[in-house]
């Protein structure tokens, strides 16, 4: 205990004693293997709580071993399972996409990009949540290279507007450079003249997903999955500004800030883009094309 009769935290202790903390656990571990195996449970179920049951024990492994516990994803499940904190059941995922139109269909640029960086890939995709009494559809777009939710927008109809809001706002949150690829499906959304003239105005190039070929656009339904699976089926909501103020908090507060991403080494987007190389004034990072 402190001064002040305060127990001293495990961070705390290590400083003093000037040891790391994987080298502090190790010695607990084979010293007093009830109070590690207790100290465990402790920080798994905070980790638990703090990502409201939406990590599994890949996620809750690398996180413990990112604080110096010395653990494997069995003994993780194990506890899960003994202390009753698995992650939520999954409901099956739905798209909507209206692709019975008009409109000219561009080429799959998307397929013979190897990323470099920020701001070369941006795919984007639209699904629909239901509430009590209406359903609301939701736009995102990503950054392919983060896998960061730069845009997104709501709203109770699937006309254009709402693709192009979303669009209006991750080009407000990045500036880019002229060149950036725009990846979707081929729904009538993207397809439509008036988001290719946004496209065009931006400097874009639109590129679109394969007839049938759902798996091209993968990246996106992936992040849609996730936000479902881990927020909209956990919660119910009053009406739109709820369901907003949640979406506000799980895509800006916790998915691109604190959520380990696999894809990325089990960094978040956020803390994956800062580790990266920055670009010097008036530089453009190209990806490089993939012959077919």
């Amino acid at each position: 205990m402190g001064s002040q009769g305060r127990l001293l935290t495990v961070e705390r202790m290590c400083q003093l004693g000037e040891v790391s903390r994987a080298g502090f656990y190790r010695s607990l571990q084979e010293k007093a293997p009830r109070q590690e195996e207790i100290e465990v449970r402790a920080q798994i179920q905070a980790l638990v709580l703090f990502h409201h049951h939406r990590y599994g024990s890949p996620r809750i492994t690398r996180a413990l071993r990112n604080e110096g516990l010395v653990v494997n994803h069995k003994r993780v499940e194990r506890i899960l399972r003994e202390d009753n904190l698995l992650t939520m059941r999954h409901r099956k995922f739905v798209t909507t996409t209206d692709s019975q139109h008009s409109h000219a269909v561009y080429l799959n640029l998307a397929k013979r990009m190897e990323l470099t960086g920020i701001n070369q890939l941006w795919v984007a995709d639209i699904t629909y949540i239901r509430l009590r009494e209406e359903f609301i559809f939701l736009a995102v777009i990503l950054d392919a290279f983060s896998r960061r939710a730069i845009g997104w927008a709501l709203d109770r109809t699937l006309q254009s507007r709402i693709a192009l809001h979303a669009l209006h706002d991750a080009v407000s949150r990045r500036q880019p450079p002229a060149g950036v690829v725009h990846h979707s499906d081929r729904g009538v959304q993207y397809a439509c003249s008036e988001y290719i003239a946004a496209l065009h105005a931006y400097g874009m190039q639109p590129s679109m997903s394969r007839p049938g070929c759902p798996y091209d656009n993968a990246m996106c339904e992936s992040f849609m999955k996730t936000l479902k699976q881990e927020e909209i089926y956990a919660n119910e909501y009053r009406d739109l500004e709820d369901l907003k103020s949640h979406l506000e908090a799980f895509i800006d507060g916790y998915y691109n800030r604190l959520r380990l991403h696999s894809a990325l080494d089990y960094c978040s987007p956020e803390r994956f883009e800062a580790q990266q190389t920055p670009v010097a004034d008036g530089e453009v990072r190209a990806a490089r094309l993939l012959s077919f």
